[in-house]
């Protein structure tokens, strides 16, 4: 439905249906991305590998290594080192997801207990800590520093991120360009640098690397704010994780900004009592609102202005199987979005 807007969509013509359309050229590339993380478990030390086992062989979609490989096949073929680099910022990003899950008190990650809910939060904090240390060991070991420093600036950008959005937790002097900004920290950043990387690697123009950085981070920001509308408007037997952490943490995302710009004075006050003092019985209240100004047809929207900004980012590159394969990701989570609506027995 958004191919005519990509011109790099349209001249491959071949509109793509699903995730696995979408991977299947790639997924060689992410079969070897699994391997060596399942590798990675032995270089921890022996009464570590349980932690090891449980967090980097989980059943993710391995998105970000996905971006890595569609990039690649997007300047040419993926090496080695580019499934180097998906393993490092794949650590990351499993790294920044165990300190997410002790940060929101998550019992509930893909489908299965987290790591913090199995072994408790400060073994979860420390091993957490050692995934982002062997990133970074891996990193050093390519022949040009450059690598490490871009993995070492993302990892920096995430954490930082992280630390703005948890200060302005219950803030409701949190404009929505400061929001945007925090997503790109913590979230667009690690997409960012898939892309970037793969680029670098590719041995492609300064111009071409910046160009496909600035898609993974407009694409990322449009993620997650997809991600910030599913705790509030989607399903945990559909996510398979816990949801509704951000209200009970006081994060304040797209749809509960949305209700504080469009609002009443009256309705303004409400919001900010109920999160201030957030209980899960203030659901129906806040629901109401939610439906009151549309939040997440507003949402959608800037979703939507998100991925098309993404999508131009792709125009210069000729068609590809890796130019669509990217494409494609924006179609795809453009559907996903086109999924979330309001449940009739709760409102929202």
């Amino acid at each position: 439905m958004f191919a005519a807007d990509s011109k790099a969509v349209s001249e491959t013509d071949r509109p793509v249906h699903s995730w696995k359309q979408i991977i299947e050229p790639v997924e060689p590339f992410l079969d070897a991305v699994s391997h060596r993380l399942s590798r990675e478990v032995e270089s921890f030390d022996a009464e570590l590998i349980p932690y090891a086992e449980y967090a980097l062989t989980g059943q993710g979609k391995h998105l970000r290594p996905a971006l890595v490989a569609l990039t690649a096949e997007a300047l040419g073929k993926p090496s080695e080192d580019h499934v180097t680099a998906a393993v490092i910022i794949e650590m990351i990003h499993l790294a920044t997801l165990v300190h997410d899950d002790v940060m929101d008190e998550a019992e509930i990650r893909r489908g299965r207990l987290t790591l913090a809910a199995n072994w408790g939060t400060e073994v979860a904090v420390l091993f957490g800590d050692c995934l982002f240390a062997q990133a970074l060991k891996l990193a050093s070991g390519f022949p040009t520093t450059d690598v490490c420093r871009a993995v070492s600036a993302a990892t920096n950008t995430v954490c930082s991120g992280e630390i703005i959005q948890t200060r302005h937790r219950r803030d409701f002097q949190f404009t929505r360009d400061r929001y945007f900004r925090v997503l790109e920290m913590k979230t667009a950043e690690l997409f960012a640098v898939s892309c970037e990387l793969s680029a670098f690697l590719s041995d492609v123009s300064p111009d071409q690397i910046q160009s496909l950085r600035r898609f993974g981070l407009a694409f990322g920001t449009a993620y997650q704010i997809y991600d910030d509308c599913v705790d509030l408007f989607g399903s945990e037997a559909v996510a398979k994780k816990s949801l509704g952490t951000d209200l009970e943490k006081g994060k304040l995302t797209l749809p509960v900004l949305v209700i504080h710009e469009k609002g009443t004075p009256a309705d303004r006050t409400l919001l900010e009592e109920l999160v201030r003092n957030w209980r899960p019985e203030n659901m129906r209240a806040l629901s109401e609102l939610l439906v009151r100004y549309d939040s997440l047809g507003e949402s959608k929207r800037v979703m939507r202005h998100f991925l098309d900004k993404s999508r131009k980012e792709l125009s210069p590159l000729p068609p590809s199987e890796g130019v669509h394969g990217l494409a494609g990701l924006t179609e795809y989570l453009a559907r996903q979005t086109d999924l979330l609506g309001y449940a009739a027995d709760t409102g929202v």
